[in-house]
């Protein structure tokens, strides 16, 4: 029930046109907040296990005061023997309750990862594609595993333990006044430690958190680009611009860690001193007659067991801050990005594709990257989309696919707009082959049938249709072959033939080509020019871009990008003439 609660899809929350596809009734906004509070039940009980937990904490307190008390003025040794079982009994007791205590936090922590893990996994592909998938950081999974460890560690106990601080000082007076007095002054010193401690690490560690995000990030991209890095002698350049970063979040670090430690130092020697020193208060009051002998032992205890959730607090100030950090993270990352109810199943598309008025303006971006695009394609239509590099071509396929939210105007396929459609229904009608081939570790097989259930006939149908059957079968162990770190062991032209496998598979109505031939051999040119005229023998809609004229000959339609916009579009044969005409004026005219 909580897990189809959040397993709604995501949408990027930039531009509101997210919300056609019907926003869910719950608000994102606290959806964090809201999934603890499903868990509250649970933090209750964990309370409630506390409450007898720290009443047996007095046990061992009473336990010191009857022996010292009664059985050593009495040589009582029945009596001792029977404390000794029961007090014994009760610790039992005690470490019982603290596991179940532990179990149910462990509890909390896998429903909350459970609850959640989803939502956050979707979020940071839903938020890299926010930035057209450039730069992409798993930070926020990172952020709910530190949540979740806070929830099972340590500091999170302390916590629960701390409320009863004040029973151990209420008995403390029981004993004596003065007893009593000095907890609760040592409660304060210890609280007021807490405070200096948490305003003067807290900058410093966001800070710190923050760059060691950034470094990761460049740190990632630049591994992606380690081949031009290396040829270029790019890496001492690059290593130094890494060492100044890197020394400004130690620098950061370390300046948090010396005034923590200050802080966790002065609270440890106080909490070593004022113990000790209760016991000379102590054996004060008993030479005045004012407490017994046992009192002077049982306060001492007393007065470790109400400043050990105080000191556990702040030596763990720096895990509470870092789960502090990630969760206001968390509940900005599943703000920005809400979750929207999956449309109605609509029926399976033919491959018409419209572009209505499409303005596109990544978020962040000063100006569009597309102005008024407007096109149509019947089903089985075949168009390459040319112009200058830098032109546009690839955001508007990218558009074409909904990678893009439209800043104005519509994408339709069979007269709908893509936003009716659910991710996972979308996908399996259209195919995609990016410029920059990516595949994913896993099997050949597994990445031409998109992680799915790999069913052989539609695997080696769409490597026959792509051309690749026969070097696949000459791959190690063929289908089966492994590919990892984006199948380096794979030429670019290998990669993109196995890609374009992956677009084909299941036959889409709709296949999207970025620059298909940019890595392509004469053997491979061939083989995407006899795929090309397959798929236009299945009357599958096909959109290539390309820099190469031999690709023309295959296609339908031609549409011209200059600048963000459509100059012109019709047939091939159409629009290569009125290209070719004014430079055959310009030639005359030289001649």
């Amino acid at each position: 029930m909580l897990h189809q609660e959040v397993s709604g899809r995501v949408r990027p929350a930039a531009g509101a046109r997210g919300s056609r596809a019907g926003p869910t009734a719950h608000d994102s906004t606290g959806e964090l907040r809201a999934a603890l509070g499903v868990c509250r039940h649970s933090f209750v009980m964990a309370g409630f296990f506390s409450l007898f937990i720290n009443l047996l904490m007095l046990a061992p307190v009473f336990y010191m005061l009857e022996v010292y008390d009664r059985v050593l003025p009495s040589s009582g040794e029945a009596t001792l023997l029977m404390l000794t079982l029961l007090v014994l009994f009760l610790f039992a007791v005690m470490g019982a309750l603290d596991w179940v205590r532990s179990q149910i936090l462990i509890a909390v922590s896998a429903r909350i990862d459970g609850t959640l893990g989803p939502r956050v996994f979707d979020g940071v592909f839903a938020r890299g594609l926010q930035g057209g998938g450039r730069g992409p950081s798993a930070q926020p999974l990172g952020d709910l595993m530190q949540l979740r460890q806070f929830l099972t560690g340590a500091g999170l106990l302390a916590f629960f333990d701390a409320p009863w601080v004040p029973v151990y000082i209420a008995v403390m007076f029981l004993f004596h006044p003065v007893f009593g007095a000095v907890g609760l002054a040592s409660a304060g010193v210890l609280l007021a430690l807490a405070l200096w401690g948490e305003l003067r690490t807290r900058a410093d560690l966001e800070q710190a958190t923050q760059v060691s995000q950034e470094i990761s990030q460049h740190t990632q991209q630049q591994l992606r680009n380690a081949e031009v890095i290396e040829a270029l002698g790019m890496l001492p350049r690059l290593r130094e611009r890494w060492a100044a970063r890197q020394a400004h979040a130690m620098s950061l670090q370390m300046r948090a860690s010396r005034r923590g430690g200050a802080v966790g130092v002065a609270s440890k020697m106080f909490r070593l001193a004022i113990q000790s020193l209760i016991l000379g208060l102590g054996a004060w009051l008993a030479i005045r007659g004012q407490i017994t002998g046992g009192s002077v032992i049982a306060g001492s205890i007393l007065l470790g067991r109400a400043l050990a959730p105080l000191d556990l607090i702040i030596n763990g100030w720096r895990g509470f801050q870092g789960a502090r950090g990630a969760y206001r993270r968390l509940e900005a990352l599943l703000a920005a990005l809400p979750r929207c109810a999956d449309p109605m199943a609509l029926p399976a598309p033919q491959g018409a594709l419209a572009l209505e008025q499409l303005t596109v303006q990544p978020a962040g971006a000063e100006a569009p990257l597309l102005r008024n695009v407007s096109l149509a394609l019947p089903p089985g239509a075949s168009l390459a989309i040319v112009g200058p590099s830098g032109a546009g071509k690839s955001t508007l396929l990218r558009a074409m696919l909904g990678l893009h939210e439209p800043a104005s105007g519509s994408v339709r396929l069979d007269g709908a707009e893509l936003a009716q459609w659910s991710r996972e229904q979308l996908g399996r009608h259209v195919g995609y082959l990016p410029q920059d081939v990516e595949l994913l570790d896993g099997t050949v097989a597994e990445n031409i049938s998109r992680f799915g259930p790999a069913e052989p006939e539609r695997v080696l149908a769409a490597a026959r249709a792509a051309g690749v059957h026969e070097i696949i079968l000459r791959l190690p162990q063929g289908y089966e072959t492994w590919l990892s770190s984006g199948g380096q062991a794979l030429s670019a032209g290998q990669r993109q033939r196995i890609g374009l496998a992956r677009a084909l598979y299941g036959a889409p109505c709709l296949v999207v080509l970025d620059e298909p031939n940019a890595n392509l051999d004469q053997d491979g040119e061939l083989a995407l020019a006899q795929t090309l005229r397959h798929l236009k023998a299945q009357g599958q809609t096909v959109v290539v871009t390309t820099h190469r004229p031999g690709l023309l000959a295959q296609m339908e339609l031609l549409a011209v990008v200059v600048e963000g916009q459509l100059t012109r579009f019709g047939p091939r044969e159409t629009v290569l003439a009125a290209i070719q005409q004014p430079v055959q004026r310009v030639a005359a005219a030289g001649a």
